[in-house]
């Protein structure tokens, strides 16, 4: 299974990466995790992870938005 993760943080849209970066940062005040620029390594997995699954949680629930939008 070696590289399954490999390029698992690269983002597909380049041209997206600032808006994706900020929003993780929101996301993590939202939250209360304290992410910040550079070295995060005092964080937990736990918290790392719960960025991750939030910041999913709300593109998943904004497509939703759009996608009712459309159909209506």
């Amino acid at each position: 299974m070696s590289g399954s993760n490999s390029g698992s943080n690269r983002v597909n849209v380049p041209e997206a990466r600032e808006a994706m970066d900020k929003f993780k940062y929101e996301v993590a005040s939202e939250i209360g995790v304290p992410l910040k620029k550079g070295y995060n390594g005092d964080l937990t997995s736990a918290q790392n992870g719960y960025v991750g699954g939030y910041m999913v949680k709300k593109m998943i629930e904004e497509q939703e938005k759009r996608m009712a939008n459309q159909e209506s």
